[in-house]
């Protein structure tokens, strides 16, 4: 019974180490650059895009990654969170296509973004935060093709974009999908302004009422102390 119960805790171990080595390969293969939230609406204002780096590497660190940002549909109002370890340098591009806002006209954007100094460490992840004053509303998604260098000088491109219907490429860039922008808030101004004016026209119709009512008991009043006067005058 012994040597069967240890034959049984072998087989068992060796089963959990199989599948453990599965799943560990499997998130090694699936693990790429990614943005956070995925996903906005179209014409967002004063957000934060986080762009997630992940090491994959299982000896080398990662000591530089580079931000593209699309200049054909410009995110304005960029602005870069310090992170701890690393220097950002942004650079700037002037625009094909100037954008015109409440503001005026924006004539350069950030093009791109570029953090040295620090190090992910094997198995590890960095997230690198950028804050955004406007987000275009004349596309359905903007890519961010990133550059991510290793301490070994290994380069990994993930600028790779899926054509739609098509599966995921190897090496993907991250993208963020821009969504319709959504009537929720109009239709809520217009259900409280509606509910207002409802209220104003009941409460005014109420105000109405009294009124009235007031006036007919007034003149009821009136006329009941004429009566009463007339009558007095009979009875004398």
């Amino acid at each position: 019974m012994s040597r069967a119960h240890t034959a049984l805790r072998r087989a068992a171990l060796g089963t959990a180490l199989a599948a453990a080595a599965l799943l560990t390969a499997a998130g090694a293969a699936s693990a790429h650059v990614t943005v956070h939230p995925d996903s906005y609406a179209k014409g967002a204002t004063d957000g934060v895009l986080s762009f997630r780096v992940p090491d994959e590497s299982d000896t080398a660190s990662t000591t530089k990654v580079q931000l593209f940002l699309p200049t054909d549909h410009p995110v304005l109002g960029v602005l870069v969170s310090p992170h701890d370890g690393w220097t950002a340098k942004v650079t700037e591009t002037r625009l094909k296509t100037p954008v015109r806002t409440d503001d005026g006209t924006i004539t350069d954007a950030v093009s791109e973004i570029t953090w040295t100094g620090g190090k992910v460490t094997p198995g590890h992840y960095e997230d690198f935060d950028v804050a955004f004053g406007l987000l275009p509303d004349d596309t359905a998604e903007l890519p961010f093709k990133t550059l991510q260098t290793y301490s070994d000088g290994k380069v990994v491109r993930w600028i790779e974009e899926a054509a739609k219907g098509d599966e995921e490429p190897e090496n993907p860039a991250p993208v963020l999908k821009l969504t319709p922008a959504t009537a929720s808030s109009t239709a809520t101004k217009s259900s409280a302004a509606t509910s207002a004016t409802t209220k104003a026209s009941a409460s005014d119709s109420t105000a109405r009422g009294l009124g009235a009512a007031g006036l007919v008991v007034g003149v009821l009043g009136l006329a009941a102390g004429a009566f009463a006067v007339v009558r007095s005058r009979a009875a004398r």
